[in-house]
């Protein structure tokens, strides 16, 4: 019980840092572009990250990403231990590269992690390699839809308002930016949440195997408490903010003015709705910063800083392996621990 219980306070801390980790997807361009300011954004990104757990349990009517990351691992293999070392691996991740501003992505740090324990303690054969693969391929795909969707936008945008005068439609374009900021964190929050609850409905899971009273059959038997803890956790979160991420996405990557900010928010939040349609748990960091990088290549390739976006992607390859071989470790220390 009391590893079930630390596994539910770490899952949540996770959900918590993933919060203000990713802040700066939803909130750098309307940073970065004087809409609000830095506290303003992250209140109305916070509240709009909730929001979404109403969306999801009401409108909805399921919660189909925590699902597909419950089943990362085979029912058979998901012991606390395994859980409890996957996240804390990746805790310890998203701590570091929220130290040194690096946009990586959460969810994979999860995965990794969880993965990562799993196969150390059972092998590849513990692995749900369909749905890893179907992840790991969103890794590029998501990024590239944002992308590709946000260069579309931006053409048929300029097109419509070629006659617009510059400063009127920079003003609409500063209150469009609070509508699609908040399309963001609703897409943020369904996404992001859904994750940890997979994390937790995997633990549950694994509970009720042993025996323990809190235990569950399966992702549809899940108390409400959990859902709105998780969806409550990363609302606190994305209101801590992070401010170093904030500045890489908000403006190192390409400068960003209200209607490109519009864009790209607007352009990861279709990307997010579309991967929440097909149940599939993606990045919001790579999809934001795929969308970011469409809008700058309208104006021309060499207005997207390429270096740093190198960066990222490296940053994005090596979540899902290096929080693997973190939980490795982490999970081999528990084992020393628990043979001692």
């Amino acid at each position: 019980m009391e590893l079930l219980i630390a596994i539910l306070v770490l899952a949540l801390l996770f959900d918590y840092i993933n919060g203000f980790h990713d802040a700066a997807n939803s909130i750098a361009t309307i940073v970065s572009t004087k809409v609000l300011s830095p506290l303003q954004a992250v209140v109305w990104a916070a509240c709009f990250n909730f929001v979404a757990f109403f969306i999801a349990k009401y409108l909805i009517g399921d919660f189909g990403i925590a699902n597909t990351v419950s089943k990362t691992v085979y029912e058979p293999y998901i012991t606390l231990p395994v859980i409890l070392a996957g996240v804390i691996a990746a805790v310890i991740w998203n701590l570091w590269t929220w130290w040194k501003g690096i946009p990586s992505s959460s969810s994979h740090t999860l995965i990794g992690g969880f993965a990562g324990a799993a196969i150390t303690a059972h092998g590849f054969e513990a692995i749900h390699s369909a749905v890893i693969l179907k992840i790991v391929l969103f890794i590029f795909l998501a990024p590239l839809i944002g992308m590709v969707v946000a260069f579309l936008f931006t053409l048929l945008v300029l097109n419509l308002c070629r006659k617009a005068h510059p400063h009127t439609a920079e003003k609409w374009f500063k209150k469009l930016q609070l509508l699609s900021s908040a399309l963001f964190s609703i897409g943020h929050g369904l996404n992001d949440s859904q994750k940890v609850m997979g994390i937790i409905a995997a633990a549950l899971i694994a509970a009720h195997s042993q025996g323990i009273s809190m235990g569950v059959h399966s992702v549809a038997d899940l108390p409400d408490w959990v859902a709105f803890s998780c969806f409550t956790a990363i609302s606190l979160g994305t209101m801590s903010g992070g401010w170093k991420i904030v500045r890489t996405m908000g403006s190192r990557i390409t400068k960003v003015t209200p209607l490109e900010g519009v864009i790209a928010e607007t352009s990861g939040a279709f990307t997010l709705y579309l991967t929440e349609y097909l149940k599939i748990p993606v990045s919001t960091t790579h999809t934001i910063s795929g969308a970011i990088i469409g809008v700058g290549a309208t104006k021309r390739l060499s207005a997207v800083r390429w270096g740093i976006t190198r960066e990222l992607m490296t940053a994005w390859v090596l979540t899902i392996p290096v929080s693997g071989m973190l939980a490795a470790i982490v999970y081999w220390l528990l084992e020393g621990i628990q043979a001692g």
